[in-house]
């Protein structure tokens, strides 16, 4: 098994505050798919978003992430129940979970390891739903300078596993029988400074900082404020979610 590669846990405060959240619909929709509704495991679950998202739908929700700094920002809810585990080896019992939720995780894991947990915790009739997101739709000139700073700056500084996320999940391996999905959208309004704080939380930014010791968002700061305009004033902001679903 390959040892967990931690990019997470250095900005673990930063996924809590900025990443976006789920929509409603979503959850409401998976929750159809299963006919019981008693154990729900959010896998690579950082500050608990999907986790708390799946307690309206499900009784208990276990929740698990490599991380533990990741953890120490979760959000607290009395049906999650969070640990320290990896997605390949978890203390569930066999044939126990009716949905494994995995939100922009999967494109880590050891696959042929991970399947083969979610075979044997899931019940006959389980359900595994995965997603991603990219970049967020602001507007054209914020948009611009966000594709620069991904595609040029943070060049050669992104892992195989964030290409996945960029191909949209279209390309990983995924052998289920698989569920056509209604698509999904995350929608959040933000000011200046939730961009930035959002742009912190990737992975390459923290791999950048390590080698060069300066922050990249520097480079495009100045940028953001002309195309933002007033960094003060909210935004409306939309991430298309790119699901797969299957049995």
């Amino acid at each position: 098994m390959k040892p967990f590669k931690d990019y997470f846990s250095k900005q673990a405060g930063h996924y809590q505050n900025y990443r976006p959240g789920y929509p409603v619909d979503m959850f409401t929709w998976l929750a159809s798919l299963t006919g019981s509704h008693e154990l729900a495991w959010d896998c690579g679950t950082g500050n608990g978003q999907a986790a708390v998202g799946l307690t309206a739908y499900y009784k208990k929700i276990y929740a698990t992430d490599p991380s533990e700094q990741q953890l120490t920002h979760a959000v607290t809810h009395k049906q999650i129940t969070y640990r320290v585990e990896k997605a390949e080896e978890t203390a569930l019992a066999a044939a126990s979970v009716d949905i494994i939720t995995v939100s922009q995780a999967l494109h880590w894991f050891d696959f042929d390891r991970f399947y083969a947990e979610v075979n044997r915790v899931l019940k006959p009739d389980g359900v595994l739903a995965v997603w991603t997101y990219g970049m967020p739709a602001i507007s054209d000139a914020v948009d611009a300078v966000i594709r620069y700073f991904h595609d040029t700056i943070l060049h050669g500084y992104w892992k195989p596993g964030n290409q996945l996320v960029a191909e949209k999940y279209h390309t990983i391996p995924f052998p289920f029988q698989e569920i056509e999905t209604p698509p999904f959208t995350i929608h959040k309004k933000l000011a200046l400074k939730d961009l930035i704080g959002l742009l912190h939380s990737w992975s390459a930014v923290q791999r950048y900082q390590n080698k060069n010791g300066k922050n990249p968002i520097d480079e495009i700061e100045a940028d953001l404020e002309k195309a933002w305009k007033r960094g003060d004033r909210l935004q409306a902001s939309e991430w298309e979610i790119h699901m797969r679903v299957g049995r």
